[in-house]
């Protein structure tokens, strides 16, 4: 019932926005959406759904196996990730609360690869992930990824989609386009043409 749910909650969630094939982070913050009519979906509701997302980014192998501790976990590090994100977005300051959990999600692994003695091939670096620390390690790439993001080339282009009540995020690609799908932009196209004919603002 699980992994029925996690394909469900997959085929339902809008396509990858702009900038999300760049940066993992901004595909980890838009895992929750908020869509028109009071509908939403959260693609690490369950940790089936979690382990599918992670799987599918390369962050995880399939002898891992995620629990709900887990997959909250995943869930309180994309609420901080998005809070960052608005924080750019607007030009305020985050929380401390925020600034910690993505530090600490940064900290908790080591990020270089280790030395290891091999008996046929002697010295050489590997980069460890032991089955109980994969999510540790995911959330670490992910924590990481995220301060890139913010701090590098791309932190200008960072923005909000513009189509009401979407919520997710995008990398600007030309112009001033706001939108972080072909669906919610032609949901705000329609609105502003509803709105010039005098029915009113619409969203």
């Amino acid at each position: 019932m699980d992994e029925t749910l996690a394909a469900d909650l997959t085929k339902s969630a809008l396509p990858p926005a702009p900038g999300a094939d760049r940066h993992r982070s901004l595909d980890f913050a838009d895992t929750a959406a908020t869509l028109p009519a009071g509908q939403s979906y959260d693609l690490l509701a369950t940790p089936a759904a979690a382990m599918s997302w992670l799987a599918g980014h390369d962050l995880t192998t399939p002898d891992v196996r995620l629990y709900e501790v887990c997959a909250r976990r995943m869930r309180t590090l994309r609420g901080h990730v998005r809070a960052l994100f608005a924080a750019r977005v607007d030009g305020t300051a985050p929380s401390e609360e925020s600034l910690h959990a993505v530090n600490a999600a940064l900290t908790a692994v080591p990020t270089a690869p280790l030395l290891a003695w091999d008996g046929a091939r002697g010295p050489r670096r590997v980069q460890a992930h032991p089955t109980d620390q994969a999510v540790n390690h995911a959330l670490a790439t992910l924590a990481a990824d995220a301060a890139d993001l913010l701090t590098g080339a791309d932190a200008d282009r960072l923005a909000a989609c513009g189509s009401a009540p979407c919520d997710r995020f995008l990398l600007r690609t030309h112009g001033r386009r706001h939108w972080c799908s072909t669906r919610c932009g032609d949901r705000a196209r329609a609105a502003r043409a509803y709105a010039r004919r005098g029915g009113g603002t619409g969203n």
